[in-house]
């Protein structure tokens, strides 16, 4: 069997179930180079020791999940959504610290659905640009990069009101590119008639924060969160997205994740296993 493709990053949700140790573990032995955390498990055992952890693995550290949810309206509650958002700026800045080299500083946000009751779409985009342009330079200062991930128009009303990739970059353009940037997963993009031009705009403008791949299958399960799959088992054409990237100058650590039931319950390290295997059938191809 040959090696993981270099690039390969497991995102944590993969493997959602695992503990950190074991994440790291299992990702570690199979000879995969990075890994995506996500704030939960690292609090499980507190900032200091998940970066200790980190270090010993010697695994790069891809990305960090999540903050965001900037749709809350002027209060109490936003203002400790975003006190929240500063120590997962914290977080990631750290954990970056702690990675083995090139490691990449990237906070992965989720802008948050419409507030209970309300129908105004668009002023829960301004709030999550007026949210971003709070944190902006608290991230600037501790040199890690906001990644504005639009999510598939499904979960506009409950996840996530930015929906397409262009839309993430419209926000990200009052920015510094290093500062704010935009998450490309393929789950949520692989739909839109723009992506290949919208892809494109996101290398011309430097924003790139982070490539996310999984598949797309139908018909979906009840619970529409848990629809993703290993990349050749759905319809997403990975050579074109890929290679699309690839053009714009793209050459960091590609996070697989995935978040299905059925993979969850399936033993970390054959998870691990099936997607080094899935990522070099299907990504690799279209990183040269």
């Amino acid at each position: 069997m040959s090696a993981p493709d270099p690039r390969l990053s497991i995102n944590q949700a993969t493997i959602k179930y695992a503990d950190l140790e074991t994440a790291l573990r299992v990702t570690a032995d199979a000879g995969v180079q990075s890994i995506g955390l996500w704030r939960e498990p690292v609090h499980e055992v507190g900032l200091d020791t998940a970066t200790r952890m980190l270090a010993d693995s010697g695994l790069r550290f891809s990305s960090h999940c999540r903050g965001g949810f900037f749709t809350l309206p002027a209060g109490a509650e936003r203002e400790e959504a975003l006190a929240d958002n500063r120590r997962a700026i914290d977080e990631t800045a750290a954990l970056a610290a702690a990675g083995a080299e090139g490691s990449t500083a990237v906070l992965v946000l989720v802008a948050g659905g419409l507030q209970p009751g309300s129908r105004d779409l668009i002023g829960a985009r301004e709030r999550v640009r007026d949210a971003i342009g709070e944190l902006a330079p608290y991230a600037q200062s501790a040199g890690v990069t906001l990644a504005i991930e639009p999510l598939h128009p499904m979960f506009a009303s409950d996840r996530c009101v930015v929906t397409t990739l262009g839309q993430a970059l419209d926000i990200a353009a009052d920015f510094d590119a290093a500062v704010v940037g935009a998450a490309v997963d393929t789950f949520h993009i692989w739909w839109d008639p723009q992506v290949l031009e919208q892809i494109a705009r996101a290398g011309r403008e430097g924003r790139i924060a982070t490539y996310q791949v999984c598949d797309w299958q139908t018909p979906l399960p009840a619970d529409v969160l848990l629809s993703r799959y290993y990349m050749g088992d759905g319809v997403i054409d990975f050579g074109s997205l890929t290679q699309a990237v690839v053009a714009t100058g793209y050459d960091r650590d590609i996070e697989v994740e995935i978040f299905n039931a059925d993979i969850w319950a399936d033993d970390p390290a054959t998870v691990v296993a099936r997607t080094a295997a899935s990522f070099t059938a299907t990504v690799s191809p279209h990183l040269a």
